[in-house]
């Protein structure tokens, strides 16, 4: 137990050193070096490229991360288990590169007009798909033995403090913008290697066919729970990808990079949420296994109130911040505050309904879940053609929200309808009036300061004073009152308060 408690701590600190290298890449540098069509056209390349590696991959990477323990024999080579998976990697990666040639002509033609940046740089999303589709294969490998370190190292913290020297290196125009894209997108095999390099130091792969022998009896079961996980992983990726595709299309890469430089303050929002999933998942599955509907549902409330909570503050957070926050930009990401109030109107939605997709996926009827992520895909698709032509990147936005919306409500009531269990709690109601009162006391109160700086120091004091105290004060939502006393308790340790 010591040494997994170690291991944790130590991929957990790592994990934080790679947080603040992403934040400091994407949220300080790329706006600062990088013009938006410029941050639009990487992030649009990566993008494509991570769908690539998503497809390519043909379900492997979660038969790895679901079945490896089963196959797990140091002296039986593992059962070959990882030279079967490389090999289907290896041929989706070979279909998908015959399809990303074929399809090259439409594409073209379809990004010549707004996007011509992303056609000279098309192929490029073929390095960065083979270099990811590996990282993913051989890291959900190591995490099957154990090794966790090695793959956060390489992934979070050595990848990102070279694209950190790249930008640095280009911001002082020590080299061009086409080595720094080239350079960044081949750093996409950096990870990769080191794990590739790390199997064959420890002996774990072996190129002898004969090593595989996978049992019949299993084949079945891995195909068709990769080939459901596969399909809906596919499409939530295609969600986000579509977006960019999209805009870049319609658009241009400006605006595509002022798009995807909103989501990424988005889903970094999403962290501490991300977090309580992650912890909550492990026992969702265990209340399955002992057919413990009763603790399924209290754990459903809890973390629906404690999501709903964190939501609420960080969009107040934000949303009361907005203006001085984007002073700080070039004038061009304004727009981006639109963009941000929809986005985050759906999200703060997913994060309400808790852990209803875990609860769902991970129950026998996970196979109806695709059903719910095709329609997804095609009501962000058809919005999309709708608004974004009127709106610009507010109506991706706006399609996005709106798709999200639909998506978790039909999630939840398929939960309700199958396993009568809900999220929802009398106290929730509490949150929300306290939040509004916060939100409409803070346009009655407030004066427009001139200081950006000034501006969020008193009004994050604002919040605290008024939406955090209040609830914790007169304990209105106990599980929130907990969340916040474990924040206090932890920040104490921090600073070394007792």
């Amino acid at each position: 137990m010591g040494i997994i408690q170690k291991d944790a701590l130590r991929t957990m600190i790592l994990s934080y050193l790679g947080l603040i290298l992403g934040y400091l890449n994407r949220g300080v540098f790329f706006i600062l070096f990088l013009t938006s069509a410029q941050v639009g056209l990487i992030n649009l390349v990566i993008s494509v490229g991570l769908l690539f590696a998503q497809c390519a991959n043909l379900g492997t990477v979660y038969a790895v991360w679901k079945f490896f323990p089963f196959f797990r024999n140091k002296e039986k080579k593992n059962h070959g288990f990882l030279l079967l998976t490389s090999i289907i990697v290896s041929i989706g990666i070979v279909l998908f590169v015959i399809i990303s040639i074929l399809f090259k002509d439409a594409i073209h033609m379809h990004y010549q007009e707004k996007s011509k940046a992303f056609v000279e740089y098309y192929y490029w999303i073929i390095p960065i798909g083979i270099g990811n589709v590996f990282f993913l294969l051989f890291d959900n490998y190591l995490r099957g033995m154990y090794k966790n370190i090695i793959g956060v190292f390489a992934n979070e913290i050595l990848s990102r403090f070279i694209i950190f020297i790249l930008l640095l290196l280009y911001g002082y125009k020590l080299i061009s913008f086409d080595v720094f894209l080239i350079s960044h997108f081949l750093v996409y095999f950096v990870p990769a290697i080191i794990l590739l390099v790390y199997l064959l130091k420890k002996q774990e792969i072996s190129f002898s066919l004969s090593t595989i022998q996978i049992p019949k009896r299993f084949k079945k079961i891995i195909i068709s729970f990769s080939l459901y996980n596969y399909f809906n992983s596919l499409g939530a990726l295609v969600v986000v990808t579509l977006d960019s595709l999209m805009i870049a299309s319609y658009i241009g890469l400006t605006e595509t990079g002022i798009y995807t430089q909103i989501i990424f303050l988005t889903s970094a929002l999403m962290i501490p949420y991300r977090s309580i999933v992650r912890v909550s998942s492990p026992l969702v599955s265990e209340y399955w296994k002992n057919k413990d509907m009763f603790k399924m549902s209290e754990l459903y409330q809890k973390v629906s109130s404690v999501s709903l909570f964190i939501a609420l503050f960080l969009f107040l957070l934000i949303w009361l911040n907005i203006d001085a926050l984007f002073s700080f930009l070039p004038k061009e990401y304004f727009v981006g505050k639109w963009v941000f109030l929809f986005l985050m109107i759906g999200k703060m939605l997913d994060m309400f309904f808790g852990i209803n997709g875990t609860i769902f996926i991970t129950s026998k009827k996970y196979k109806f879940d695709i059903i719910f992520t095709l329609l997804l895909i095609v009501i962000v698709y058809l919005l999309n053609l709708i608004l974004i032509p009127k709106y610009g990147i507010i109506g991706t936005a706006i399609s996005t929200s709106i798709s999200y919306v639909f998506y978790n409500i039909g999630r939840l009531l398929f939960v309700y309808f199958v396993y009568k269990i809900h999220p929802f709690t009398l106290k929730q109601v509490y949150l929300i009036l306290v939040f509004t009162a916060t939100l409409i006391g803070y346009y009655f109160i407030f004066p427009l300061f001139l200081n950006p700086i000034l501006s969020i120091i008193i009004q994050t004091l604002y919040i605290l004073l008024t939406f955090c105290s209040v609830l914790y004060l007169f304990n209105l939502e106990p599980n929130s009152k907990e969340y916040i006393k474990g924040g206090i308790k932890f920040l104490k340790y921090k600073i070394g308060v007792k």
